[in-house]
């Protein structure tokens, strides 16, 4: 296969409609009063049907869950990828520990020396650092190293779930460094906080989702969609999205493409391989005496030797010849991450302040 087929067959056990939902869920949620009526609208189907397919997808395990996508750094987060190596023996035992931290929401076994790749937030106020730190003692890495973002070229997963895209499809980028700046613009308001903390979660499936948040925060529906809107224009809010389960939804092949890429070059290597719709994940991170791969590619494809020519493609392409691809072998976490809840002060408090001894 090159790059330029098509990623793959549909996925069993999903019929036509589901695909077409999720494909359009996973892109254009629709943030208004009754939007599993507009999906109907958009899918030709109907609104109860809409809500029964999702369900069933839900309780079969592909659907994740229906909720808000909220920039963490925007919010004011620090956040970093963290790449961590650890004895094979005491791997599952460190996962754990690292799983417990309340602002880790994704953490892996990856295929290379650094076996244990995870990603940590904190709130503002709290050191990224010192968490960082205390999650290398606890789990009693060999070698922790800290990889934040030094640019966004792109960050948003569309899986192709018709089967229907190429591998080399090109879209532009729907979220990058540009529109996470215009949040610097804004102030996040306590207003803000209480509306990201109610509707963070999983959105009903039902014809009004929005009725019981907007109750809770004592406005209407409309003022609760007018306020999302306006969240998200100031660049907190990515948007509203499908959440799948990748290998429960076909895509097997997780593989994080690491690209060694020279200083001058990296940022338009980066705007270019945002383009390439398959490409969900582009970011230019630090590199370290032990690690020397500076551009960060995450791709999801149905089987592993569809990630391995598309890469090999896109090395011909545009002569990248140093690259690595780490592949992720189980899934410790991965979960949406919860916003100004107390649990994070419960756990700097006990791993942090105590150890500290302040």
């Amino acid at each position: 296969m090159t790059a330029s087929k098509h990623a793959g067959k549909a996925v069993e056990g999903l019929n036509d409609l589901d695909q077409r939902l999720l494909n359009e869920m996973q892109d254009r949620f629709p943030l208004v009063r009754e939007p599993f009526a507009a999906l109907a609208v958009t899918t030709e189907s109907s609104e109860a049907e809409v809500i029964a397919r999702l369900k069933a997808m839900r309780a079969s395990g592909v659907l994740r869950q229906v909720s808000p996508i909220f920039d963490t750094k925007a919010l004011g987060y620090a956040t970093s990828l963290v790449a961590m190596r650890v004895p094979e023996a005491r791997l599952k035992q460190a996962a754990a520990i690292v799983n417990a931290h309340p602002g880790v929401s994704h953490n892996y076994k990856r295929t290379h020396e650094f076996n244990m790749w995870f990603t940590i937030a904190v709130p503002p106020g709290s050191d990224l650092q010192a968490h960082v730190d205390a999650l290398h003692r606890l789990a009693c890495a060999e070698s922790t190293r800290m990889l934040p973002t030094l640019r966004l070229f792109k960050i948003g997963v569309t899986l192709d779930m018709t089967g229907e895209r190429a591998m080399d499809h090109r879209s532009s980028p729907q979220y990058t460094h540009e529109q996470r700046e215009v949040a610097a613009a804004h102030t996040l308001t306590s207003r803000d906080i209480d509306i990201i903390r109610m509707v963070q979660g999983d959105l009903a499936l039902e014809p009004d989702p929005f009725v019981g948040p907007a109750a809770a925060l004592g406005t209407t529906v409309d003022g609760l969609i007018d306020e999302l809107l306006d969240l998200q224009r100031r660049g907190y809010l990515r948007r509203f999205a499908a959440i799948l389960r990748h290998r429960k939804a076909g895509f097997g092949a997780n593989g994080m493409a690491v690209w060694n890429v020279a200083a001058d070059d990296v940022r338009d290597m980066g705007q270019t391989m945002a383009g390439y719709t398959t490409i969900s994940h582009c970011y230019q991170r630090p590199v370290y005496e032990d690690w020397k791969y500076n551009l960060f590619t995450m791709i999801h494809a149905r089987k592993k030797g569809e990630c391995e020519e598309f890469v090999k493609e896109l090395s011909k392409r545009h002569e990248l010849d140093d690259y690595a691809v780490l592949y992720s072998t189980t899934e410790y976490k991965k979960v949406r991450l919860a916003y100004f809840t107390p649990e994070f002060e419960e756990w700097e408090r006990a791993h942090v302040t105590e150890a500290a001894g302040v």
